[in-house]
């Protein structure tokens, strides 16, 4: 395991908790334990890289001070809580053994400090390039999408609870949550009951093979699960709806803070031209490369096609979930924006209208059936217009037409 700047710092009661041994004996990666009692002063003057706590029943006010201070360190910095026994802080990420081994707390460490390595990784190419701040000043929670897969009872009220906190797609089998893992993007999957063992096991196992979704948070709520996959983010976190919701957060929370990390990330090397809450260009970035392409079509002949895709105002969430899916599934040679006014445009290079029509629909069809909002599970359907370039078109002109009395490709 890679060191990071500090050490690792233990935070129990006990003089030598039954999970220091995972640690392994490695001296070039420190370990410094101290009690609930000093805990406080040890991260201040020792500067860690990782917290672990080990939960008593005692340490409620004790712990959420804890993730308070952790909290407001920068770079990112990692609090593990050992055994959680009730609702966690948000930032605090759990780890139970449960019927598991303690060999899968290395990976859990190794998930969480790649977070942060990444965080100061664009924190140290921001100040090389002096480029302003491109990681979004929002909670993670506010833009997480969970996938949610089950079919029994509990399914309503922990689709309400996630709900509460983050963006949720159902899914009520197999076959479809594999369709959503494949089309867009998830911060989390909260896999709930109504699924034989075998088939929740062949569903895990696939999970922990693919290394798309490998290090996914993965929440069971099945409570005699063997937590032995090739999933460093796999807790099993059975008991109510909520409870069950409010400790997958910062699971969740995480993952979707390395997501935010790593289109920044994108943004930085781009130059800035890449917009770091949609990954798609800024909007200065895309008038200039279409003035461009207008240009260049006009005097070289081609052709050259717009989409516009127009989001549910009353969907806070949907013009940013329609935006990474088009950055996501539009061609390489294609470039998009995303708009002030919520609305999204789509360049297709060389390519007529016709066969602009055919790629706009295939967009809308992934998002009508992949992108839903917190309340009502409501679709997420885009009102979408298309045009091409005309021999005595402007720019101006061209844009000017991809209004609601444009060519529509999806209603």
């Amino acid at each position: 395991m890679s060191m990071q700047q500090g050490p690792i710092i233990v935070v129990s009661d006990d003089k030598r908790p039954a999970f220091m041994a995972a640690l392994g004996e490695d001296t070039t990666f420190p370990v410094v334990e101290t009690t609930w009692a000093e805990a406080s002063l040890a991260v201040a003057q020792l500067h860690p890289a990782i917290v672990l706590a080990a939960a008593t029943e005692s340490a409620g006010l004790k712990l959420d001070a804890l993730a308070r201070q952790v909290g407001d360190i920068t770079p990112y910095l990692p609090l593990l809580v050992i055994e959680p026994k009730g609702t966690l802080p948000e930032n605090a990420i759990p780890f139970s053994k449960g019927h598991g081994s303690w060999d899968r707390l290395l990976p859990r460490l190794r998930a969480a400090l790649r977070v942060r390595t990444l965080h100061t990784t664009v924190l140290r190419r921001q100040d090389a390039r002096a480029t302003k701040t491109a990681i979004p000043e929002i909670d993670p929670v506010r833009d997480a999408t969970v996938l949610l897969v089950g079919r029994a009872g509990a399914y309503p009220a922990l689709s309400v609870a996630l709900g509460e906190r983050m963006g949720v797609v159902g899914a009520l089998s197999i076959e479809a949550a594999a369709k959503h893992l494949n089309t867009r993007d998830i911060d989390g999957v909260v896999l709930g009951e109504g699924f034989t063992d075998r088939v929740a096991d062949a569903f895990l196992t696939v999970l922990g093979e693919d290394p798309r979704f490998r290090h996914l948070p993965v929440v069971a709520t099945l409570a005699g699960l063997v937590p032995s996959y090739e999933l460093p983010n796999l807790e099993v976190i059975a008991g109510d709806p909520a409870y069950v919701a409010a400790n997958a957060l910062p699971l969740i929370r995480q993952h979707a803070f390395e997501t935010h990390l790593s289109r920044a990330l994108r943004s930085i090397d781009a130059g800035g031209l890449l917009d770091p809450l949609t990954g798609l260009l800024t909007t200065a970035a895309f008038d200039r490369d279409l003035a461009t392409a207008v240009r260049q079509t006009l005097a070289e002949g081609g052709g050259l096609s717009v989409a516009r895709f127009v989001f549910d105002p009353a969907n806070s969430r949907a013009k940013f979930d329609g935006a990474r899916l088009l950055s996501r599934l539009m061609r390489q040679m294609d470039y998009g924006t995303l708009r002030d006014d919520g609305s999204a445009l789509v360049a297709f290079a060389e390519t007529d209208l016709r066969t602009a029509h055919v790629i706009a629909r295939r967009l809308f069809s992934v998002m009508r059936h992949t992108a839903y909002d917190n309340e009502g599970a409501r679709r997420n359907e885009p009102t979408v217009s298309v045009a091409t370039l005309m021999p005595q078109d402007t720019v101006q002109s061209l844009l000017a037409r991809l209004d609601d009395k444009g060519h529509r490709a999806a209603s």
